[in-house]
């Protein structure tokens, strides 16, 4: 299967500039949850810049 990086691209919304994972999803999902957190797709834009991407912060969410 061949990865649409340029339309993965499009779609994430991660304010990280440095970041070498943006629209490699297969590589981003596996780095964030190594680190119990989630990729920044999985948040609004607005917490999303906060850099608060903890899985607590994903369910605090989703509880309002």
């Amino acid at each position: 299967m061949e990865c649409k990086i340029a339309v993965n691209k499009q779609r994430c919304n991660c304010t990280y500039e440095p970041c070498s994972k943006k629209g490699k999803c297969c590589e981003c999902l596996p780095y964030h949850l190594d680190l119990g957190e989630l990729p920044a797709c999985c948040f609004p834009d607005d917490v999303e810049k906060t850099y608060d991407r903890s899985i607590k912060r994903f369910i605090q969410l989703h509880q309002q």
